[in-house]
């Protein structure tokens, strides 16, 4: 049995003082409060929360960062830089990007990632002769950088409503919905690696193969992109004569196992169907930002009933304290007033509204019996000196993070990670990737 003691720690019922944490076989065994520390406990510094989940997650996005801003651009400009790093990666390209990008987040305090995985074939679209080589790139990246992983395989059939795969688009397809199925049928669960499924969107997954993707899910986390972008509603009402929130519940697709991506451009109706469905919602914020997407209306889907997490997407930024603030500093840009959530609530969407987005219910939470993941986060650096530890979430980031365990195992420790050099690792991953395809 191994103890840690923290002066602050982030129970269930919120944040409390001089707090010892006993864990044992990779789960929370005993928390006493009200203690002071002993010799043999493990000192954590600042504030110790629960493990963050990054709850939507393209790993190989990651080569992207600070090399798509020349000349501005919409999204849609973007997409072709992102298919054109696409088309250079292998398996073992991709298991390096991968690990590099999970230990980042390891570094930022992320235990558990949904990865919302459709680089499944080879340039052109033929399979690897293991049709799963890609996605177990990405389970052995998880494991080695030491974070849980709900593999998110995606349904991604035609390049557009009506439209055919084409480039890049083709490494993303499978035949038809029932291959797809059969691929990631073969796909095994271990105790790290959960499998669930996602619909990439409305655009890209034809209407009568939603709900063979959802039955395919059941009972299992199923996500999905949703209205990040106008055009994807007026083709959606143009086609199918209501928005994509309302093609999804009429295919059954939504529901508290399923998490929608983004959710930026809603009509007040779509809101209601969210939250009356209890359909989780993820929001992305410096990926909206970055891509110009927009703001979405996170305190209304909150209020609606929809249970919120976060995720850092393409990754323009690895920091998830950084996103769970965006999303109140969202709310302050749109309605030009403050506190649409409190602090409690945000630690709340950064860590068990994501575990049970990703298949975890239980998770996210410092409890008995829960795992033992817990997240050091400084109280004494430049950025969070003098704050109030119940306020941490608005003004720490990831450089504040110290400590991190997951599953009782130490992977980082005075802000390093045990692999390693990670920025090296990053940049000759990022170097390689891009590099295959010259």
């Amino acid at each position: 049995m191994t103890t840690y003691w923290a002066a602050h720690a982030w129970l269930p019922d919120g944040l409390v003082q001089d707090v010892r944490i006993a864990t044992a076989d990779g789960r929370i065994a005993s928390i006493t409060t009200a203690v002071p520390a002993a010799g043999t406990d493990h000192r954590l510094p600042g504030v110790v929360l629960p493990g963050f989940a990054n709850t939507h997650s393209h790993a190989f996005h990651r080569a992207l960062r600070g090399r798509t801003h020349d000349g501005g651009g919409t999204f849609w400009t973007w997409r072709e830089r992102m298919y054109a790093l696409a088309e250079t990666l292998t398996p073992d390209t991709y298991l390096d990007l991968a690990r590099a990008t999970y230990a980042e987040m390891v570094l930022a305090g992320v235990t558990v990632v949904g990865e919302f995985h459709y680089l499944h074939h080879a340039p052109g679209g033929s399979p690897y002769d293991d049709p799963n080589v890609m996605a177990e790139a990405l389970r052995t990246a998880a494991h080695d950088a030491g974070l849980r992983l709900t593999l998110l395989d995606t349904a991604y059939l035609t390049g557009g409503i009506d439209a055919p795969l084409e480039g890049a688009q083709r490494r993303f397809g499978d035949h038809d919905v029932d291959a797809w199925a059969s691929r990631v049928a073969a796909i095994r669960p271990d105790e790290t690696l959960t499998v669930g499924a996602a619909i990439h969107s409305v655009r890209a997954v034809p209407l009568d193969a939603i709900p063979v993707v959802t039955a395919h899910a059941t009972g299992r986390p199923l996500h999905v992109h949703l209205s990040e972008q106008r055009v994807e509603n007026e083709q959606s009402l143009a086609t199918f004569g209501v928005t994509p929130t309302r093609v999804l519940e009429d295919a059954g697709a939504l529901g508290p196992d399923t998490t929608a991506v983004h959710a930026v451009h809603l009509t007040p109706e779509d809101v209601a169907i969210l939250g009356s469905t209890r359909t989780g919602v993820c929001l992305c914020p410096s990926t909206e930002q970055d891509l110009g997407d927009g703001i979405a209306p996170g305190g209304l889907l909150h209020a609606a009933g929809a249970r919120l997490s976060v995720g850092s997407d393409q990754h323009v930024r690895t920091d998830l304290l950084a996103e769970a603030c965006s999303v109140e500093m969202h709310e302050r840009l749109a309605g030009e007033s403050r506190g649409a959530f409190t602090p409690a609530q945000l630690v709340d969407l950064l860590t068990s509204g994501g575990h049970a987005s990703l298949g975890d219910p239980t998770g996210g939470r410092l409890a008995v019996g829960a795992r033992a993941d817990l997240v050091a986060v400084r109280a004494d650096t430049p950025r969070t000196a003098g704050a109030d530890p119940a306020q941490l979430v608005l003004v720490a980031g990831s450089g504040d993070v110290d400590t991190v365990v997951v599953g009782g195992v130490v992977r980082v420790e005075g802000g390093r990670h045990v692999l390693g050099d990670v920025g090296a690792m990053l940049e000759t991953a990022i170097r390689a990737a891009w590099e295959e395809g010259r």
